[in-house]
């Protein structure tokens, strides 16, 4: 008898290999769409974020000074606020809750915020209630946009690792930190569009808030049909996580991702922020709107070769040499740049490719590798929490930066707004070189190591100190590699049921 089962099996198992390779090619499949629809909804974040530079000087040209500079930090600030909310709360979500339910959630935000900005009005006509209005509208925005950062890159590092696991990290920085600058180039273009169209202020900069609306619109459908990858539903933690044991296996990392992101968004969105209006103040007497984006449009494209730049360095440098390297670059250059500042504006496109060449060596080393670093050093089960409290205290240098700026720019300068901006470069990149250290101190190099290897380590960890190894998992939810088991079992004959492994068998 065990003989014709042992013939029967030989007969089937070619179409089950058959079918194994099919399931292997769609799951290869589904993890490239998973990293492409993961990241590009990024597209409006960085947008939302770099357009607020040029609708500030729309503001400060029909407003004149009913647009006072605490009312522009304060719209300024409202976004970060958000995105701190949005980055811890959504951290927690995508871990215990899932990918998928924070992406859906984060995009319906994102859509929500920038439609409400695009058509804020003050009550009776109100411009402070306008401000008002959008810095509440900013603030809703925030929080999708926060959420995106763990969700997003939680999702594409663990797709990028199935699709490219020698690449991982060129793959994670394109569809994540290449996709947000490239959203801060189309920040620049399209107010310079609409203005060179002839549209006046208003339109230009509700118009400019709308268009953030298309990106997370236009992934709606694919992240509906995404679904949570192997590896989370693997070593998720859906009950009892040891908070107080992650804290002591991966506090120094946390240190240093976090304290990193601190400096890194301390120096990047200030400067990014107001760059319109130092470009608008550094360039001549009463510059034209057109004028002022079209030097933004070339600083912000600096952003583009370097964030290229860090993705191919990224898997043969390694992350942390090239997050090292981007930092002390920086801060060389920032130095350099208050100390001649003077100098440099009597050339001012010298000043503007200096200034973007400044900022392009952010995003080669922390701009790229910070959200890399954060999505692979830790395990599956705290990948997004870990992320998001790292970008949160990120995104509160962003808010602590924005907020000094001005006024440092003030109390530096004695007056004199040149002075007081030069100075502002010089302290920063102290900060950069400071982030060089913290990186090469803090944080590991996991260049090589595949996603697994660290969920097996904590596993480890959390075993030897006496965990319920049981809370990892969803039983309730098998995996792809789960079910393709389960289909190659069928296609073998049960000895005591021959009938039905000859029925299950395709």
């Amino acid at each position: 008898m065990k003989d014709e089962i042992h013939a029967e099996q030989h007969v089937i198992s070619p179409d089950g290999d058959h079918k194994q390779v099919a399931k292997k090619e769609k799951s290869r499949l589904s993890a490239i769409f998973t990293v492409i629809f993961s990241g590009f909804a990024l597209l409006s974040d960085g947008y939302q974020i770099g357009v607020l530079s040029l609708i500030n000087v729309c503001f400060t040209k029909i407003y004149g000074d009913q647009f006072t500079s605490e009312m522009s930090t304060r719209i300024g600030n409202s976004l970060f606020v958000g995105c701190i909310l949005g980055q811890i709360g959504f951290g927690f979500i995508c871990d215990r809750v899932g990918r998928k339910v924070g992406l859906m959630l984060t995009t319906i935000l994102v859509i929500l915020g920038a439609a409400l900005c695009a058509g804020a009005y003050g009550a009776g006509g109100s411009v402070e209630g306008l401000f008002w209005a959008l810095t509440v509208y900013r603030g809703i925005l925030g929080v999708g946009v926060g959420g995106e950062y763990p969700c997003s890159s939680a999702s594409a590092s663990e797709a990028a690792d199935v699709v490219m696991p020698g690449r991982r990290g060129m793959l994670f920085v394109f569809v994540t930190n290449f996709v947000i600058d490239t959203g801060f180039v189309l920040s620049a273009l399209v107010p310079l569009i609409l203005a060179l169209a002839g549209s006046s202020y208003e339109v230009i900069w509700r118009v400019s808030f709308a268009f953030g609306v298309l990106p997370p619109l236009s992934v709606m459908y694919f992240r509906f049909k995404m679904d949570n990858s192997d590896i989370f539903q693997k070593n998720s933690i859906k009950k009892k996580v040891p908070y107080g044991l992650i804290l002591q296996r991966y506090w120094k990392y946390l240190l240093g991702t976090a304290g990193s992101w601190f400096f890194y968004n301390f120096i990047s969105y200030p400067f990014g922020i107001f760059a319109g209006t130092i470009i608008d103040q550094s360039g001549g007497e009463n510059p034209s709107f057109v004028h002022t984006a079209q030097w933004m449009l070339l600083l912000n494209f600096f952003y583009l070769p370097g964030s290229i730049s860090g993705a191919l360095a990224s898997d043969k440098l390694g992350r942390k040499k090239t997050m090292s390297l981007g930092f002390f670059m920086q801060g060389v250059l920032g130095i350099l740049m208050g100390v001649f500042y003077k100098d440099l504006l009597k050339n001012f496109p010298l000043f503007v490719v200096v200034y973007g060449i400044f900022m392009a060596f952010g995003e080669f080393g922390p701009g790229d590798m910070l959200g890399l670093v954060s999505a692979e050093i830790y395990p599956t089960a705290i990948r997004g929490t870990a992320y998001g409290w790292s970008a949160a205290i990120g995104k509160f240098g962003a808010f602590v930066g924005t907020t000094a700026f001005k006024p440092a720019v003030a109390a530096l300068g004695g007056g004199d707004a040149d002075k007081g901006q030069a100075r502002v470069f010089i302290l920063a990149s102290g900060l950069a070189l400071l982030g060089s250290i913290f990186t090469w101190c803090l944080i590991p190099d996991y260049s090589k190591r595949n996603l697994h290897e660290e969920d097996e380590d904590f596993r480890k960890f959390l075993e030897s100190k006496g965990y319920d190894l049981s809370n990892f998992g969803a039983p309730s939810a098998p995996t792809a590699a789960d079910l393709e088991a389960a289909d190659s079992d069928a296609a073998f004959v049960d000895e005591k049921h021959p009938s039905k492994g000859l029925i299950a068998a395709p």
